[in-house]
């Protein structure tokens, strides 16, 4: 039968469609040559969204394959919704982080509320229950009105949708920064909890099963969602707003308590969420993935608006949409269960035993392609690499002290910085403790999920300090993956794996690719070092706007297992008399610190320097210590150094202060950013048992009960503040901008 459409093969090429659908002249010889022919115009919209970056990876596919990605643990690492990694007694926790920053630009509220909806999808499409849901944002400063409507609007998209579909938010990270004013960042992060015998995968395999859509009918919001994550945000992206897709967490819930009762029947061969490209990307990867083809006809699919066509219901990207394989013969069983939640779920083709994705509508044939043209077959970009001019001239700077006069003003200074400052009025809008599980809620190193019915509990972790990475990719690289195991082993947990949310410019800019090669390089090293494996993530590119690219900001999401609920760790003081102790070398590092923000205005020199098999040294002895009953409490040292981690210790409501003297250069002591290093407290009578356990901790002072900040240098009194005053600056530095 002859292939035939409103818009002819000839129209497309003549017309160069195919170029504002997002392929280039050379690729869209390649379809032709895959094809043996003129591609219609529907089938060149779905080469067009499974070869774009956000579909296909082709520029960031040869780095992906730099991390590790296997280990004891892993039942399932990359190509799948999520990652699973098994924690014992036949269980495993199943994650992933996504970024939908493009959409947030243009349309917040949607934007962000989309980004939570699909996550959440990615997970419980594996057969998981997802129990936990965290997320990294980026954004301006608070100073622009717009990054101001940004924030807000983020903000109440991911409580929007996370509230109502039941499942808790239970933390994240915020930090805002100039680079991110006209492009903020937003990654979503879910986990779920699964048993080993339910885990399930995305493959179409069984040449007759039947092909079952499930969920919310399709309308023409989102189409072309992927091309339009594959390119630079501009001053007319606000017309792509037909781009971004509307959620409904209601249905959502039922969808997941329908998906989660059909895993139980042995009649679902496979599953996978209609994200990114929609309907096209989950039949064709369902189908390559098993060596099989898929066959449907358009005219089952359910549709929300009238007279739809092919182009449209196989690019549209709305929510809350399943797709399943099914044995033959047993359709209705499944059928009953969705239809048992109010959902609608219908046949709408087969597997073939062809590698082919045909496509028929009206009674003609609309599209035929072979699968794995789509999913295996697009093309793949060594880009060119050049290291950035000024890296070069950071790395030839000496290190210095910025300048400080009154070293408690400064202090106040920083916790009122917005990306220090607390997050309060961010998570306040967040339900954190729905599903009764939150055993630490959003404000602390890491969140912590008891697993019910047993004595363990997971810790939940993102992080990512860009500032770092932008002075010294590589370097900054390691820190991430670093800075988020010491927030999961302060929390007494050991980390398990990790989930990566690769934000970065435009990758066809030497220095910009340069930027993810070694950052990649250098989380990959970090990541074999500390045993953490990669097991799922997300490449977001094209994050730059009137040619101005974002820091790069690889985030990285990190899950530990808590062995004990007698191990969980505080990340605060707990008791007057208790020791406070470094763990670690504080030496002068400022470069990309918030102390240069402060005093310089600008970030500039060398990132950190950062020892691995140091950093994997003092977790160890620090999670051993803590597990063997020696401390009170642990947090990590981070933005603004020992000054800030002192302040952030003492903010717990109890009335608590601090006596402390530093040795040294008391700027240097105070907010150096040096890595590798914790503050702990420790009970008295555990001091010897404790000094033996962790070799590089040296005491520094002690809890007290005065409710004042004091702190004493080598020559006298430094600061000696009232705690509450203190608290007062963090907590109210972000006010009255998310009622």
């Amino acid at each position: 039968m002859p292939l035939t459409y409103k818009i002819s093969p000839e129209s497309v090429e003549r017309e160069k469609r195919y170029l504002e659908m997002g392929l280039s002249d050379e690729e869209y010889a390649k379809v032709k040559n895959i094809l043996q022919r003129r591609p219609n115009f529907t089938e060149t919209g779905i080469f067009s969204v499974m070869w774009s970056e956000h579909c296909s990876y082709k520029t960031s596919k040869p780095l992906l394959k730099k991390f590790p990605a296997d280990g004891p643990r892993v039942l399932q690492g990359p190509g799948e919704g999520a990652g699973v990694i098994d924690i014992g007694d036949g269980q495993a926790v199943v994650f992933k982080v996504e970024s939908h920053n493009h959409p947030s630009a243009v349309e917040p509220y949607q934007g962000a509320a989309t980004g939570v909806g699909g996550i959440i999808r990615d997970v419980f499409s594996m057969g998981a229950r997802p129990i936990a849901l965290m997320n990294s944002l980026r954004f301006g400063n608070l100073t622009a009105g717009r990054t101001k409507y940004l924030f807000q609007e983020v903000v109440h998209g991911i409580a929007g949708y996370g509230n109502c579909v039941g499942v808790p938010t239970v933390g994240g990270e915020v930090q805002f920064d100039d680079s991110y004013e006209e492009n903020p960042l937003v990654n979503a992060m879910c986990v779920g909890l699964i048993d080993h015998g339910d885990i399930q995968k995305g493959i179409a395999s069984g040449a007759g099963n039947t092909v079952i859509y499930a969920g919310a009918p399709t309308g023409r919001d989102g189409i072309h969602g992927a091309t339009f994550a594959s390119d630079d945000l501009s001053d007319e992206s606000d017309e792509d707003r037909p781009s971004v897709q509307v959620g409904d967490p209601f249905m959502e819930k039922l969808l997941i308590e329908a998906c989660l009762e059909v895993i139980q029947s042995d009649a679902l061969v496979g599953m996978q969420d209609m994200g990114a490209a929609g309907l096209t990307s989950s039949a064709s990867e369902m189908a390559s993935k098993a060596g099989t083809g898929i066959a449907m006809n358009l005219d089952f699919v359910p549709q929300r608006e009238k007279n739809m066509n092919a182009y449209e219901l196989m690019l549209s990207e709305s929510q809350e949409r399943m797709l399943l394989v099914v044995k033959q013969g047993r359709e209705q069983e499944i059928i009953d269960v969705f239809e048992k939640y109010g959902l609608q779920a219908v046949a709408v083709g087969e597997v073939t035993g062809e590698k082919s994705f045909l496509l028929k509508q009206h009674g003609e044939i609309v599209a035929d392609i072979p699968v794995d043209a789509l999913a295996e077959e697009a093309p793949v970009y060594h880009m060119p690499a050049k290291e950035a001019a000024y890296v070069k001239a950071f790395q030839q700077l000496e290190n210095k002290v910025p300048h400080v006069a009154d070293h408690g003003e400064k202090l106040k200074q920083l916790l009122q910085q917005p990306t220090i400052a607390s997050k309060e009025s961010v998570y306040d809008q967040y339900d954190s403790m729905v599903q009764t599980n939150t055993v630490v809620a959003p404000g602390s190193d890491s969140a912590v999920i008891r697993i019910k019915g047993t004595d363990k509990a997971l810790a939940i972790t993102t992080d990512c300090n860009s500032r770092y990475i932008y002075l010294d990719p590589e370097t900054g690289g390691k820190i991430a993956v670093a800075e988020a195991a010491r927030n999961i082993v302060s929390s007494g947990a050991r980390p398990l794996g990790l989930t990566d949310g690769l934000n970065f410019g435009n990758p066809t800019n030497p220095e910009v690719f340069w930027q993810m090669k070694q950052s990649v390089a250098g989380m990959s090293e970090a990541a074999y070092t500390l045993e953490t494996p990669v097991v799922s993530g997300n490449v977001s590119l094209y994050n730059q706007s009137n040619g101005r690219s974002i820091f790069p900001t690889p985030v990285v999401g990190m899950v530990g297992l808590i062995e004990s609920l007698d191990h969980l760790t505080p990340s605060f003081f707990q008791e007057p008399g208790d020791l406070i102790y470094v763990i670690g070398e504080t030496k002068t590092e400022f470069g990309g610190s918030e102390l240069q923000n402060v005093v310089e205005g600008r970030y500039e020199g060398k990132a950190p320097a950062i020892d691995l098999q140091v950093e994997a040294d003092r977790q160890n002895q620090l999670l051993a210590a803590i597990r063997n009953g020696f401390v009170k409490s642990a947090h990590d040292l981070a933005e603004g150094g020992l000054g800030v981690a002192l302040a952030e210790s003492v903010f717990n409501g109890k009335g608590l202060g601090l006596e402390v003297k530093i040795s040294g250069h008391p700027t240097t002591a105070m907010f150096s950013e040096s890595q590798s290093r914790f503050l702990v407290s420790v009970k008295p009578e555990l001091q010897i048992q404790f000094e033996a356990a962790v070799a590089d901790a040296s005491q520094i002072g002690s809890v007290t009960d005065t409710g004042q900040f004091v702190v004493r240098a080598n020559d006298g009194a430094l600061i000696d503040e009232d705690v509450q005053i203190l608290r007062d600056s963090w907590k109210g530095a972000i006010p009255c901008l998310l009622k």
